[in-house]
């Protein structure tokens, strides 16, 4: 489905693609109060609605193959629709990436310091373009042992996050508590019922040429800006445009204190616990002694082993990072936008 809104004048169009199923289909809602912003404004523009999953992806592809000249795309919904967008462009330095969150999760919000209130995310959009601000940022390729590659900007993981995100995703209590505005508690339900049957593994870990081994391993992330999982703190020290990426390995501990780590989690206390090793790198290989689940921004990839490599400032965004300290209060309570 395609709508098109033009102002006839030299301006190009914004690009936007709406994800109608996002925040439990309260995403429509947003693009509305958007849309009426931009007519109000007679801002030109063009606006395609996903249908299934894959959809923003095969959309942001077409877009940029159409021309050469420089675009702006944003994405109106959710972690996952931001991450199809992202692979969908990333072989076309000619765009610029935009957000207007529509999800239940936003932490790609959170972590670019993109406004929770979408006309307040549209004004930073606009105040760019007509100043002509763009912000590079780095992101991550992940390479599996098919060859094939995939893109993440947030960040990925793999072990019993990565587990419990694929369970979250496919089950319908996700749409129960996001009707609640509980997005967060979905992850409490699946760890809670999963902890007691998952079992740990030695993962072999390179970084930057480095070699790592850990026993009894729960999980492994590796981060290009602080939050997941609909607020998490996992790497609280991350930024996205330093040319590194946090790693963080959680090993060795018992089940019952690993409810303890996921709980501080949200606070960014759990790198206090000895279990909780921390790194820095921009090549990292992780090696399993069994397949793991593997996440792209709390989306489901494929499984272990793969390498992952940082593209260092390779992406435009548009974002307040340079005013992130004006923004903080702003983001603290994006997890109940909807």
């Amino acid at each position: 489905m395609k709508e098109i809104h033009l102002k006839v004048d030299r301006m190009e169009p914004i690009y936007f693609i709406i994800n109608p199923k996002a925040g439990n289909g309260s995403c429509l809602k947003v693009w509305g109060k958007v849309q009426a912003e931009l007519q109000r404004k007679q801002i030109p523009y063009l606006a395609f609605f996903t249908e299934y999953g894959g959809h923003a992806e095969r959309i942001a592809a077409q877009i940029g193959v159409e021309n050469k000249l420089g675009k702006l795309i944003i994405a109106v919904g959710g972690d996952g629709t931001m991450h199809e967008v992202l692979n969908g462009m990333s072989k076309h330095k000619n765009i610029t990436l935009g957000f207007i969150p529509g999800g239940s999760g936003n932490d790609f919000s959170r972590g670019f310091s993109i406004p929770a209130d979408p006309i307040k995310a549209l004004t930073v959009i606009l105040r760019s373009l007509k100043k002509q601000e763009k912000t590079r940022v780095d992101f991550g390729k992940m390479f599996f042992e098919n060859e094939t590659g995939h893109y993440f900007l947030n960040n990925m993981g793999a072990g019993f996050d990565a587990l419990i995100a694929f369970k979250a995703n496919q089950s319908r209590i996700k749409a129960l508590f996001n009707q609640f505005s509980l997005g967060r508690l979905v992850y409490v339900y699946f760890l809670l019922k999963e902890l007691f049957t998952y079992k740990t593994s030695t993962l072999d870990i390179s970084i930057d040429g480095k070699k790592h081994i850990f026993e009894q391993t729960w999980f492994v992330t590796v981060s290009n800006q602080p939050y997941y999982g609909g607020g998490m703190q996992i790497a609280p020290d991350a930024l996205p445009d330093d040319g590194l990426f946090n790693i963080t390995v959680v090993h060795q501990l018992s089940r019952w204190k690993l409810l303890f780590v996921f709980i501080s989690v949200f606070w960014g206390k759990h790198i206090y616990f000895k279990e909780v090793k921390r790194f820095k790198g921009r090549a990292i290989s992780i090696q399993p002694s069994l397949p793991l689940y593997v996440h792209g921004d709390g989306e489901h990839i494929g499984w272990t082993p793969l390498k992952i490599e940082l593209w260092d400032r390779a992406l435009q965004i548009v974002t307040r990072l340079k005013n992130k300290e004006e923004v903080d209060l702003e983001m603290r309570d994006l997890n109940d936008f909807h």
